[in-house]
């Protein structure tokens, strides 16, 4: 059971005020998306949808979060079937969504939510955390993957992330994304990720020597072993990892001149026989640093990536947001929408028919048999999952199935503004002008 709540205050005095001017009956259609690219994206890569729909059938309201928000002042002149209504509060709406790991752009829902008003204006706050952060996190993974050129791509940024919790799931959308696991040992057991680790300077500083830091850390893991060697001196980190003998992966460099570093220790390895043994590069890297490291022929075969990606520190946030679009009672439509300059919105219940080259953003009740594939699907109708999630496995191989049909210069690190034509069909234009008409 997920705690009701797990939300902003807002959502539960607008709550409390639908309920006294009896819009419970009143479905309402909200529709959660981004306004525009952060800087720097051409496109998004959704994600979050498991953890929604994980919130969606379990959150709930127990005696306790009922009796708290009893004591509050701003609930004071809320009537008792207010709080029972919470007691008894569970999703019996429908939900339809975008495939996580699918490309995504501007104006275009990722979710589609109608229930109920209170139903449909509680969830609000979570899913846009939970939707937004995995969104923002596959994103940056898919940039870096791609700078990096086939070489693998771990996930090591749980202790820069923002909380423990950010950290598990900043690993699934990470996998999402395209990296070949995570150091996050709680994101492997509950998503089927690979996990990874190698060992820290810690390690070799508590023992005597490097040379015995290093061969008690093979003794216990083998032909798994990676030897971090920049402790010291890198080079005779090297030397020592290879005086151990065969067979070990390889060794990390997390610190100093990446490039040199990596070609005198590969020369070493190389002398030694070990020409199977790898090499993987840690520390403060981006998709920059790596695309540069790669198109110089930098001899590294993989990549661990943490506070860059576990943050996206150059694009922290995204502004996504939830807006009602559609209002449904007593068999009758009311379709709305925001005019304010910079944050319209556009009314309606919508799809996404996706062509070679383009986007169609339509009403939801257009049928457009030409596109290549309509994005958005039931996942939930009527408080019941209609459809097994895919594991992040499949997620993973979804997007990266979806990144390969996007042009080129859209997946560019330097060409940024990029357009994928996003299109408005011709009956969702009529409706935003009559709409726009009527709140004149």
């Amino acid at each position: 059971m997920t705690n009701g709540l797990l939300t902003d205050f807002y959502e539960l005095t607008m709550a409390a005020g639908y309920w006294q001017a009896g819009k419970t009956d009143e479905v309402a259609v909200f529709e959660l998306f981004v306004r525009r690219n952060p800087p720097n994206r051409n496109f998004l890569i959704a994600a979050g949808l498991q953890q929604a729909v994980e919130y969606l059938l379990n959150a709930r309201f127990d005696d306790e979060a009922i009796l708290y928000l009893r004591s509050l002042k701003q609930f004071a002149a809320v009537g008792e079937g207010f709080f029972e209504m919470l007691r008894g509060w569970h999703f019996t709406g429908d939900l339809f969504a975008v495939r996580e790991g699918t490309p995504i752009f501007p104006g275009e829902p990722l979710l589609n939510l109608r229930a109920p008003m209170i139903e449909a204006q509680i969830p609000e706050t979570y899913l846009l955390s939970t939707v937004g952060f995995q969104t923002m996190i596959a994103t940056k993974a898919a940039r870096i993957v791609d700078a990096a050129g086939g070489r693998s791509v771990m996930e090591f940024g749980t202790r820069r992330a923002h909380s423990p919790e950010a950290g598990v799931l900043a690993g699934r959308a990470a996998y999402i994304g395209g990296c070949r696991g995570t150091s996050n040992t709680l994101t492997g057991m509950r998503y089927g990720i690979p996990v990874f680790g190698t060992a820290a300077h810690s390690w070799v500083l508590a023992f005597p020597t490097e040379k015995e830091a290093f061969e008690r850390l093979y003794r216990l893991l083998g032909p798994g072993t990676v030897q971090l060697i920049d402790t010291y001196d890198t080079l005779q980190g090297a030397r020592n990892a290879v005086s151990l003998g065969k067979p070990f992966w390889g060794v990390r460099l997390d610190s100093g001149d990446l490039m040199e570093l990596s070609r005198a220790v590969r020369r070493i390895l190389d002398d030694s026989g070990y020409q199977d043994a790898r090499i993987m590069a840690t520390g403060d890297l981006n998709e920059y640093k790596i695309l540069e490291l790669v198109a110089d022929g930098a001899p590294i075969d993989a990549f661990g990536v943490g506070t860059e990606l576990a943050t996206s520190s150059d694009a922290p946030n995204h502004g996504a947001v939830y807006k009602l679009v559609e209002l449904r009672s007593g068999g009758k439509r009311r379709y709305v929408a925001k005019f304010s300059e910079d944050k319209s919105t556009v009314p309606g219940a919508k799809q996404i028919f996706r062509y070679g080259r383009k986007d169609l953003l339509a009403c939801s009740h257009e049928s457009h048999p030409d596109a290549r594939e309509a994005l958005l699907e039931p996942v939930i109708l009527h408080g019941e999952l209609v459809q097994s999630l895919p594991t992040a496995t499949e997620s993973q191989r979804h997007a990266r199935e979806s990144l390969d049909k996007l042009p080129k210069r859209l997946r560019s690190l330097f060409e940024c503004d990029v357009p994928w034509p996003v299109e408005t069909s011709k009956e969702l234009q009529h409706l935003t002008d009559e709409v726009r008409l009527t709140a004149r």
